[in-house]
């Protein structure tokens, strides 16, 4: 049961970090929310990697990789509240029609990788789901 809950969690993950391959905006305020999408997905599909036998369990990577991605977490309801928009973008408008719930969407994520310990594959890999369901979460709604 626990390798399937790996399974679907290294899943959810992939799906995280192949929806940040988006066009370039031109728009400045988008291409730093792109940027910060970007940092995300990365630091994600570490962890993700790691979590799947992917890549070789790294402490110190795994560190770096939850804090880089707590941090660009806390990030976003400030990167997003401008409402500028770009074709480039895949983010849709109901993110400003429904701010408080963006908001908090945005919360979780970054409650998930604060919570994602990263001492051990099996912390990172039992801390993963969160994070992929955080995501999923928001994008489902929120993507384009």
């Amino acid at each position: 049961m626990r390798h399937v809950s790996n399974l679907i969690a290294v899943a959810l993950v992939a799906t995280a970090a192949a929806a940040f391959a988006e066009g370039e905006a031109s728009d400045p305020t988008v291409r730093a929310r792109q940027d910060l999408m970007k940092t995300i997905g990365m630091n994600v599909k570490i962890l993700g990697n790691m979590a799947g036998g992917k890549a070789a369990f790294d402490a110190e990577a795994a560190g770096r990789a939850q804090a880089a991605l707590a941090a660009a977490a806390a990030e976003i309801p400030a990167k997003f509240k401008p409402q500028a928009s770009d074709p480039a973008s895949d983010a849709k408008p109901g993110i400003w029609t429904g701010w408080d719930d963006f908001v908090t969407k945005a919360g979780a994520l970054k409650a998930a990788a604060e919570a994602l310990d990263p001492a051990s594959l099996e912390k990172v890999q039992a801390g993963i789901a969160g994070v992929g369901g955080a995501c999923k979460a928001c994008h489902s709604v929120y993507r384009m």
